[in-house]
């Protein structure tokens, strides 16, 4: 935990933050081994980044006298990154690491070699997917929550919601075979698109490239979807 990511309710009279929850309790004492008079990294979810001064930290509570939160969280990247729905252990792993890497656009998407149990994973319950992307700003100290959104239907989403989505981005088909190698360092929006094990099936990746999305690849190498997301975010942006 880099940031201490305060809600705003966890703010009072604009100097003083209060935590309460067992999980950044146990944070505070056992990995920053923190103790009163230390001065760690604090953000609003939402909001500004500052220091704030630990002034007391017990089983029930720490409080923090702010030192200012006016420092802005680290630039987005300009990709919307539409994901097949991964299994319910990687998902977590996946959130939390394309969260730290700043996506603030997700979308979890069905598809022919996604398993339909996935989607009944405890993983896709709201607190749970917040749990997991609050994971990833305190680990890049960043404040902005993604949005994620689920698509239980690839026809719809091909058919209802790809073409807004590529209206204002360039869209990218990562899979395996395709003819050309994932381009360097760009700056234009994006659209992303990143198959299940396995991969997209050949109907599926000639309805997308037929939408607009052009078909891009790794090189020979065939890597689990976590690699291959962060090798795609670290390669593109």
């Amino acid at each position: 935990m880099n940031l201490i990511l305060l809600a705003p309710e966890d703010i009072e009279n604009h100097r003083l933050a209060r935590v309460t929850d067992p999980r950044r309790l146990r944070h505070l004492r056992e990995v920053h081994r923190a103790a009163s008079g230390d001065r760690l990294t604090l953000g609003v979810m939402g909001g500004g980044i500052g220091q704030g001064e630990l002034l007391t930290l017990n089983d029930r509570e720490a409080t923090f006298a702010l030192e200012g939160l006016d420092q802005s969280p680290p630039p987005a990247l300009p990709v919307h990154l539409v994901l097949a729905l991964p299994r319910p252990r990687m998902l977590a792993r996946s959130l939390e690491h394309v969260t730290a890497l700043g996506v603030k656009s997700i979308t979890l998407l069905h598809t022919r070699r996604v398993e339909k149990s996935y989607w009944q994973s405890p993983e896709l319950a709201a607190e749970k997917i917040h749990q997991h992307l609050v994971l990833g700003l305190e680990q890049a100290r960043d404040t902005l929550l993604p949005t994620v959104t689920l698509e239980k239907g690839f026809r719809p989403f091909v058919e209802d919601r790809l073409p807004g989505l590529l209206k204002q981005r360039r869209g990218l088909l990562a899979h395996p075979g395709m003819a050309t190698a994932c381009p360097r360092g760009i700056e234009t929006p994006t659209l992303l698109l990143v198959g299940p094990e396995g991969g997209f099936i050949p109907w599926e990746v000639e309805k997308l490239l037929e939408a607009g999305c052009e078909g891009i690849h790794l090189g020979p190498r065939i890597l689990r979807v976590e690699t291959a997301v962060t090798a795609l975010l670290a390669r593109l942006f």
